[in-house]
């Protein structure tokens, strides 16, 4: 099965994850995160199967991450509020963002992507 592979080609951590995949030669479909964000719905799915807190998925070094105050703002909103927030801009999501339907990366460390993903040759 194909991953789906979330990424912004402008970022050059996607750049990475995406030659990292490449150079496995491991099949993913991949999807511009801004273009077509994930649903509220995918996002929930994503975060549930990822076992990671929900603020791992926000993109903490981007420009409307900092505009919208959202360091301070994490801390003291509800999980439901915070999906809101995260689909509302395809750039405050982190990227980029893997799946096989079971299993999820966020961000691109190449130990990470080799323990969960080099085993989908």
């Amino acid at each position: 099965m194909a991953l789906t592979f979330y990424w912004y080609p402008k970022c050059g951590t996607c750049r990475k994850a995406k030659k990292w995949f490449d150079d496995q030669k491991i099949v993913y479909n991949e999807i511009h995160i801004v273009e077509n964000p994930p649903s509220r719905q995918e996002l929930a799915e994503l975060y549930q199967q990822s076992g990671l807190e929900l603020k791992k998925f926000f993109n903490t070094s981007g420009q409307k991450y900092r505009d919208l105050g959202l360091k301070d703002k994490i801390k003291h909103t509800s999980e439901s509020d915070l999906l809101d927030i995260l689909t509302s801009d395809g750039m405050l999501i982190k990227r980029p963002i893997v799946t096989d339907g079971v299993k999820v990366t966020v961000g691109f460390k190449e130990e990470e992507f080799e323990q969960t993903w080099s085993k989908e040759l």
